[in-house]
């Protein structure tokens, strides 16, 4: 029997008098799918790094519906200490955000960096943005990213009950009262202020990788097995986008 797919739906709402666009989301459904592939796959990624994880996975999917349907974005982001690369990557189309933490080889920069690619349907060469981000909060690296990448004010909040919303400004907005936003005033924006919705948009935990699409990165030592399994019958890799571990024998690589 098939689980039923379980979405995070996003929330696209425009504040009228404000100018402004406000972005939110319940992210349990997410959530819940991401601690099921790490079961599955026997991940168990340090506490403070897997929230980290996961609060990047909110704020890439709330910016994914502040952005065009065509476009797959990819954002990572090297941190110093703890030194580690955390991927987040997800795109409208198809309904579907992963990511995972790399902390194994990693090399250690002197700052801290964030690296974006945004990529469309029209155009396969990917736009690039890197900027420097301050502490190891995900929240404050979107207001970060916002200010460089986007070119306009956004905030990000963490509500209760594993709700997060983005208010992003629109041309015209009011600054003054953008900035004077804490998570309270955001809950209840739609009871205060008056709002439309423009869309919704709906996200899942999902990579789509399979042990066929993961091979190819081994072809080039389908002539040196012996150097790449020495006297193992098996190696295990993982997946470069979510860390799903594969299993991979000699007569696999053709």
């Amino acid at each position: 029997m098939e689980v039923p797919e379980e979405f995070t739906k996003i929330e696209s709402i425009f504040v009228r008098h404000r100018n402004a666009l406000l972005l939110r989301g319940q992210f349990t459904p997410i959530y819940t799918d991401y601690y099921l592939h790490l079961m599955q796959h026997g991940i168990r990624p340090p506490g403070e790094l897997d929230q980290m994880l996961k609060d990047t996975l909110a704020m890439l999917a709330l910016h994914l519906v502040a952005r065009p349907w065509a476009e797959s974005i990819a954002w990572t982001a090297n941190l110093r200490a703890p030194r580690m690369n955390l991927f987040v990557t997800g795109g409208s189309f198809d309904e579907s955000i992963t990511g995972r933490i790399f902390t194994e080889d990693v090399r250690e920069p002197d700052r801290n960096f964030f690296y974006a690619q945004t990529t469309t349907v029209e155009n396969s060469k990917p736009r690039l943005s890197t900027l420097e981000i301050k502490g190891k909060d995900p929240i404050v690296w979107l207001s970060q990213y916002y200010d460089q990448s986007e070119q306009r004010p956004a905030r990000a909040f963490r509500l209760e009950d594993e709700n997060f919303a983005i208010v992003a400004a629109q041309p015209d907005c009011d600054l003054e009262w953008l900035e004077s936003l804490d998570a309270a005033a955001v809950a209840k924006i739609t009871e205060t202020e008056e709002t439309t919705i423009l869309e919704t948009r709906r996200f899942r935990f999902h990579c789509g990788c399979t042990i066929n699409k993961i091979l190819p990165i081994l072809g080039g030592w389908k002539d040196r097995l012996d150097d790449l399994f020495g006297e193992e019958e098996f190696i295990n890799i993982q997946c470069p986008r979510c860390a799903a571990k594969y299993r991979v024998t000699r007569d696999m690589i053709v």
